[in-house]
């Protein structure tokens, strides 16, 4: 029963991952419009870049980890075969 709750936890497709990367730009840019609110000025603008940079970077690890996870799984096959 808990591998069926885990399974809904792993992404598994690039479309899967690319729904999670736009969630984590939302959420990033409304955070990056709370800053520029709290600290008008340069510091509020740099904390904004410095919140969509943090998705570009996570977006990145998150696509590179899911063609390792794809290509483990082919040689897996393989290997078995």
């Amino acid at each position: 029963m808990l591998k069926k709750i885990g399974r809904l936890f792993v992404i598994k497709t690039r479309f899967e991952a690319c729904l999670i990367i736009y969630a984590l730009a939302v959420g990033a840019m409304a955070r990056g419009t709370a800053y520029i609110e709290q600290y008008p000025g340069f510091g509020g603008k740099l904390l904004m870049v410095a919140c969509s940079g943090a998705v570009f970077l996570a977006g990145a690890k998150i696509f590179d980890s899911l063609r390792y996870e794809q290509a483990a799984r082919a040689a897996a096959t393989e290997a078995q075969a």
